[in-house]
């Protein structure tokens, strides 16, 4: 599973400010500047959501809540509403494969099972209209993702288009037959991908148009399916962007929504300023709560910005951006009117109306929300079928697991090291020879365990975290940790592969993946076996885009040990040792490390006809658990759990910074 590549992605250039639009030349602006005195004469309620891709347990347990909120505000806007996602609305893990399961062949809205289907389901069900191409969305690859819209038997598929301005389908042979024309009627199209659509509202035309993060090369699979731009830079992605945009406006429609999947709203925000036409973008891959001031939020949440945020387009026209949170939480409603030259009314949205909408029982009923039969059909066959996986225990922990996107991308964790130790244990059954274990904090998707606030509070300082809570109707006592735990938390299940790495590789490999700290990048380490200092202030490693080569060789790490050995002191580094036997996950092998390693002693652990460095495991697989391939990491994770960490009477037991102050970090430390 390719889910994040540890090159540098040129991000640096990608929040660089770019100067101008993608033309300067004022006499193609296609309408002029609005007059904020008119009146709106056409008022657009927008509702929208990205990143549902998270935790399966937070999801599930919102989406009930979410599909009866869009019920209910859509009736008060019936003529009037549009209902889109800015992508990732899938992620492999056990909710993605639950569909899969036999019992799914007489549920609504899948009828025949497959991988993703209940997630598809959800968005059919709830009359999503078309949505952006996230990251996420193709994980599992082309194929698989082309599988998930195109009917198959009594599966519709997906009931609306994907839209994507700047990946190129055609080029691969499994997403090639699903590219229709652009700028069709969405619900003419179906199943299908495309640049643009258009969606009629009330008898306006909304022009809407997909972009996906120039970096989906390398955060995920996408196989013969070209990106655009090569470079990664954003006013080359603006301008083709502004390509698709520019095709609608010259067939005559004035109000044009962007369906943006960036990973960061930095970029987001550099994108409303450098197009044109563009009335409102909805942003997508990183999870930001925008929310005003009459917005209810969970507890503990604390809104990154306003909703909406404006900003002036390259013609001077105003541009509104939106996002919610993931997973469910929350539904972004924008109503917002558009003058007759079809430019957005900032003046007209009222606060107390738009913005981001909780999903919960109080605003289900606050806004007359009705159930959505289809919706709560399939989360009660996820459940079922997830049901028996929870009753799977494979390990138990005293604390708190600490997998929140902010920790293990930024700083060592106790489920890193967790994981990480995980994979040399089962490593060393195969080659004991093993000396380090290396994996990226991206591929940790969920916690293990919950956090709440008590009773009445909602002070950040009073946040407690507990390990996992029981589940009595599948036997999972408090601590226990499950099948679903597990695939919850190694949604992508990678294979692990040893290779030998020289001092020189390991920190390189190292400068790679903490390149990207200050911008939350999936690359940040989890490692097992060594220990490393590193100063985030420092010049940061640079790898080339095109052909992987390092430009820049990174003067962050300051120090680094391997068991006992000095590889790495006051940041010069020691040639003469090594070289180290590495266990790492087999995409990052498979030139994710952003370095050339030579690897004519790899061994992959998961057997495969087609790998011809697989082994077969068999022999030294422990065999105590089953439910996943021997050689993946969750099957590394399960067998580590149960020979070492097997329940209440030996449970894991090492505390995180993050639940516990006291706790310092020993593997990954900063410096200044």
């Amino acid at each position: 599973m390719n889910y994040l590549n540890f090159r540098t992605f040129g991000m640096s250039a990608l929040l660089v400010v770019a100067l101008s639009a993608c033309s300067d030349d004022d006499d193609d602006d296609k309408r002029p500047a609005p007059d904020t005195e008119e009146t709106a004469g056409f008022t657009l309620q927008l509702l929208h959501m990205a990143d549902i891709d998270g935790s399966n347990a937070d999801a599930l347990a919102n989406v009930s809540s979410f599909a009866a909120i869009v019920a209910g505000l859509r009736a008060e806007y019936p003529e009037k509403t549009l209902f889109v996602s800015s992508g990732d609305n899938i992620i492999p893990g056990s909710r993605y494969t639950a569909s899969s399961d036999e019992s799914f062949a007489g549920v609504p809205g899948v009828a025949e099972p497959g991988n993703g289907r209940a997630d598809i389901a959800f968005l059919n069900a709830m009359g999503v209209q078309a949505s952006a191409v996230g990251n996420h969305d193709m994980d599992a690859g082309p194929g698989e993702f082309a599988t998930l819209l195109l009917a198959d038997g009594n599966y519709p598929g997906t009931q609306f288009p994907y839209l994507s301005s700047n990946l190129d389908f055609s080029t691969d042979s499994n997403t090639a037959p699903l590219v229709v024309a652009d700028g069709q009627a969405a619900d003419t199209i179906p199943n299908a991908l495309a640049k643009s659509a258009v969606i009629t509202v009330d008898g306006e035309q909304i022009g809407l148009v997909g972009a996906t993060t120039p970096t989906q090369e390398v955060i995920t699979s996408t196989g013969d399916v070209t990106v655009l731009p090569a470079s990664d830079a954003i006013p080359e992605l603006a301008a083709i962007i502004q390509s698709s945009v520019d095709a609608l406006t010259a067939a005559g429609i004035d109000k044009i929504i962007l369906l943006s999947h960036m990973q960061q709203i930095a970029v987001e925000k550099q994108l409303a300023t450098l197009l044109r036409d563009v009335d409102i973008i909805i942003a997508g891959g990183s999870n930001t709560l925008l929310a005003d001031d009459t917005d209810r939020l969970r507890a503990g949440d604390v809104a990154a910005d306003d909703y909406p945020l404006f900003f002036n387009s390259a013609a001077a026209q105003p541009v509104a951006l939106v996002n919610v949170d993931a997973d469910y939480k929350y539904l972004g409603r924008l109503v917002v009117g558009f003058d007759a030259n079809g430019v957005v009314i900032e003046e007209s949205i009222n606060a107390a109306e738009s913005g981001a909408y909780v999903a919960d029982a109080e605003t289900v009923t606050a806004v007359n929300g009705t159930a959505n039969a289809t919706v709560d059909a399939v989360v009660t066959a996820v459940n079922d079928v997830l049901l028996a996986k929870e009753g799977n225990i494979l390990g138990n922990s005293s604390v708190y697991l600490n997998g929140q996107r902010g920790s293990v991308r930024t700083e060592e964790t106790n489920l890193g090291n967790l994981t990480a130790d995980a994979n040399l244990f089962y490593a060393r059954l195969q080659d004991p020879a093993v000396d380090i274990s290396f994996k990226n904090g991206g591929g940790i998707r969920s916690d293990i365990g919950t956090f709440f606030y008590p009773a009445g509070s909602t002070n950040p300082d009073d946040l407690t975290y507990v390990s996992t809570q029981a589940f009595p109707a599948a036997g999972k006592a408090a601590g226990d940790i499950s099948q679903f735990d597990i695939e919850s938390a190694l949604a992508f299940n990678n294979g692990l592969t040893l290779i030998d790495v020289t001092a020189q590789e390991l920190k390189d490999i190292l400068e790679t993946a903490v390149s990207e700290v200050e911008n939350v990048g999936g690359a940040f380490p989890q490692i097992g076996g060594m220990s490393f200092t590193y100063d985030p202030s420092a010049i940061a490693q640079v790898v080339d885009a095109t052909t992987s080569a390092v430009t820049v060789p990174g003067e962050r790490v300051r120090s680094l040990m391997v068991g006992n050995t000095a590889v790495v002191t006051d940041g010069v580094l020691d040639t003469g040792k090594g070289p180290f036997r590495m266990v790492a996950l087999n995409f990052l092998v498979n030139g994710g490390f952003g370095v050339t390693t030579a690897n004519p002693a790899r061994v992959d652990l998961v057997l495969d006809a087609e790998v011809l460095t697989s082994i077969d495991m068999s022999a030294n697989d422990p065999g105590a658990a089953d439910f996943a391939a021997s050689g993946t990491e969750q099957d590394a994770l399960a067998e580590y759990l149960k020979a070492t960490y097997p329940d209440a009477n030996s449970p894991f037991s090492m505390a995180d910074s993050i639940a516990d102050p006291a706790v310092v970090d020993t593997r990954i430390q900063t410096v200044q």
